[in-house]
């Protein structure tokens, strides 16, 4: 992955600004996602790699949480409304994929009932259509705005994760109290030790979160969500929307997942075991081959997604044109198990991969397929000088008649590309 950070801070609608950043290719398609309330975009960060190799990644921070501004009133259109102009403001997409957790979840929502041509995929991780009845939530807002955010903070680490719940949870958790779970390491709580064999870098460094949040702007969004139902507008969501619950979640419990999948047409249900209300981060990487299957459609799409991007539309269109009866299965071998499997693989960045396969090229002296390598190595982020240097390791490793080969047809493409 070569991200292409950008963090700014800007106003959208009076009182309401909202942080983020953009990591992933400039010319990949854009995915927008959310973060549950009380947590920061960082909450994303253990899908950013996989999902950044393939969509230009825009996440963002709730009101007051994380780098955003604080706000003294939020909804879930002003919500709305904000991220469809970061989208507008930032790249000027038309359609893009969304996705959230919880809050952010009714935030990617509310905008795929909106304005349901511009969404290509919807992604709802631990979320609902209606987050139960106001009073709770409008409790939970006073209390945090007349105490603070410490005593709520103290208590959601089992709210969050199955591995941090000192005790069973009743199904259906209570807005007006944070829920089970002792103490963190780390996180500001001196109950630490409770729980702390169940805490691993991630969940430490998520439920450090909340005590840097802004109680007025998290009274806010708890208002927000008590202003907040879509049962009766799921019906106006056309994108095809993954459902993701945690089996452990008594903040959303599995009911609300099924709610939502039964209400959009065509929805996928994923239950995740072992997992509470941020199982994006407790159960990482059955969250993320999920998201990455749903986002991504068949290995054929993915890999010709994948395959325009590394070596461009030109080149493609040409190979496709040029497919015959004889090498239709060979072509469609390549998409999927090349395109797909190999190059969306999340352990090497495509910078790397391309590193890689100057390399292989060289040492197999396929210098007919150097020239279009050549190119895809600029397009993944190389520089002409890396290009160089990467050749220089090959005269040693690969024999200096094959590099010096190969130096030839490489110069000759920088020539031509520019």
């Amino acid at each position: 992955m070569t991200p292409s950070p950008s963090s700014k801070d800007r106003a959208l609608r009076p009182g309401l600004s909202l942080a983020h950043r953009l990591d992933g290719p400039e010319r990949a398609p854009l995915l927008v996602l959310g973060p549950s309330l009380g947590t920061t975009l960082e909450v994303w960060d253990p899908q950013l790699e996989a999902l950044a190799a393939s969509w230009r990644v825009l996440r963002y921070d709730l009101p007051g949480h994380g780098g955003s501004a604080p706000a003294t009133e939020a909804t879930l259109d002003l919500l709305a409304d904000a991220v469809l102009d970061l989208v507008g403001e930032l790249t000027g997409e038309e359609r893009f994929a969304i996705g959230g957790i919880s809050l952010g979840g009714a935030v990617a929502a509310t905008v795929a009932a909106r304005v349901p041509g511009r969404v290509t995929h919807l992604v709802l991780c631990c979320s609902s259509a209606r987050f139960g009845e106001p009073g709770p939530w409008l409790e939970r807002a006073e209390a945090v705005r007349r105490d603070g955010m410490k005593p709520l903070a103290d208590v959601l680490p089992g709210r969050w994760f199955a591995s941090c719940q000192a005790r069973d949870v009743p199904e259906g958790g209570d807005a007006r109290a944070g829920g089970p779970g002792g103490g963190v390491p780390g996180t500001g709580d001196p109950g630490g030790d409770r729980t702390a064999s169940a805490v691993s870098g991630d969940v430490a460094r998520v439920l450090r979160m909340p005590y840097g949040t802004d109680a007025g702007s998290y009274a806010a969004c708890c208002e927000a969500i008590a202003g907040y139902d879509l049962t009766g507008g799921l019906g106006a969501i056309t994108a095809p929307t993954l459902v993701v619950a945690g089996a452990d979640d008594p903040a959303t419990p599995v009911g609300h997942a099924v709610a939502l999948a039964t209400g959009i047409a065509g929805a996928l249900l994923a239950v995740v075991p072992e997992a509470a209300h941020l199982a994006n981060v407790e159960q990482a990487a059955t969250v993320t081959a999920a998201i990455v299957r749903h986002l991504g459609g068949d290995a054929a799409a993915r890999g010709t997604r994948t395959r325009r991007q590394v070596l461009g539309d030109a080149h493609v269109d040409r190979a496709a044109a040029a497919t015959t009866d004889f090498t239709r299965d060979f072509q469609d071998l390549i998409t999927r198990y090349a395109w797909d499997e190999i190059w969306n693989r999340p352990g090497l960045d495509r910078r790397v991969r391309s590193c890689v396969t100057l390399t292989a090229l060289v040492a197999g002296g396929h210098l007919e397929e150097l020239a279009m390598h050549v190119r895809a190595a600029l397009r993944n982020g190389l520089t002409p000088e890396e290009i160089k240097e990467v050749l220089l390791q090959t005269a040693i490793y690969c024999g200096v008649p094959a590099a010096n080969a190969a130096f030839a047809v490489a110069q000759r493409t920088l020539a031509e590309t520019g």
